[in-house]
């Protein structure tokens, strides 16, 4: 990993998981889905009218344009919104992110399938261990006997669906070079007004938009706006340019103890024992993850 790579994966897993703060400041004030929307119809008209001072906005194609299009539904819409519906649901903001870290796991599973990249034994062995450390520290704190509470914690599962589908979409168009593949601002663009219109129908019937105004919430809305959706999505898109599914997928890992230690600091969330030993058996999974093909030839 080259040293720009290093400090644009740093910057990615700090913003990444700021997010998880953000938006635990802002539920108070308005339902998942209406948060997420406003979130997002505020970041395409951004990123609209910033295509159009820079003359970079054009219209792609309705094939282009849906490829993306799905890919924003799945990396922004449906991962964020069954992440939200967790916190809804009293899940600590931490477990969320332990949750949301199995996505290495299903990267790793079908990245040969689906983009033709191998995945050596000491990655399946990380991603299996971390696999081991996530299911270890969930299992002490879900209420098997509470339907939300379980439902709470299984939620999360789906956002490793969306977002693990959408990686690999992803990672192939640059493997392939597709056609599909747009400029970062306009790919940007056309994501988040896929996320936009499929919250709408929920924000609006569900929730009724009902949403407190308070600075509080406008902050939390500038900080998810500028710096988790523009800044991180960014540098997600930029690693997988520039790396495996697999490696990029490997620092969600890194997601749990950064979210852990800033819901402390922000919120006051205890670390338990079980919480500390999974995450032991996450990080030992993440050196494995990332020993490359020509370090075990070595």
């Amino acid at each position: 990993m080259t040293r720009s790579t290093f400090v644009i994966a740093t910057g990615f897993v700090l913003l990444w998981n700021s997010g998880f703060i953000g938006a635990e400041y802002g539920l108070p004030y308005a339902g998942p889905f209406t948060l997420l929307f406003w979130r997002y119809l505020a970041l395409t008209f951004i990123i609209f009218f910033y295509l159009l001072a820079r003359k970079r906005f054009r219209w792609v194609g309705w094939k282009v344009a849906a490829t993306n299009m799905l890919i924003g539904f799945l990396a922004h819409g449906l991962w964020l919104a069954c992440v939200l519906l967790a916190m809804d649901y009293e899940v600590p903001v931490g477990i969320v992110a332990l949750i949301v870290a199995l996505q290495p796991l299903a990267t790793g599973a079908l990245s040969g399938l689906v983009t033709g990249e191998r995945t050596n034994l000491f990655q399946w062995l990380g991603l299996i261990l971390g696999f081991l450390g996530v299911a270890i520290t969930v299992s002490f704190r879900m209420d098997f006997e509470s339907y939300t509470s379980v439902f709470g914690y299984l939620i999360p599962l789906v956002s490793v669906i969306g977002i693990t589908t959408a990686s690999l979409i992803q990672r192939r168009m640059e493997i392939k070079n597709k056609p599909h593949k747009l400029p970062i601002d306009l790919t940007l663009f056309y994501q988040s007004l896929a996320t936009a219109l499929a919250l709408a129908l929920p924000a609006i019937f569900i929730e009724r938009l009902s949403t407190q105004w308070t600075p509080e919430f406008i902050y939390a809305m500038v900080w998810l706006i500028l710096a988790v959706s523009l800044g991180a999505y960014g540098m997600m898109w930029l690693l997988i340019e520039r790396i495996d599914a697999t490696r990029v997928a490997s620092l969600f890992y890194l997601g749990p103890p950064v979210t852990m230690f800033m819901a402390w600091v922000a919120f006051g969330d205890k670390v338990q024992t079980m919480d500390i030993a999974g995450l032991s058996i996450v990080f030992v999974g993440i050196l494995l993850s990332n020993l490359t093909k020509t370090s075990v030839e070595k």
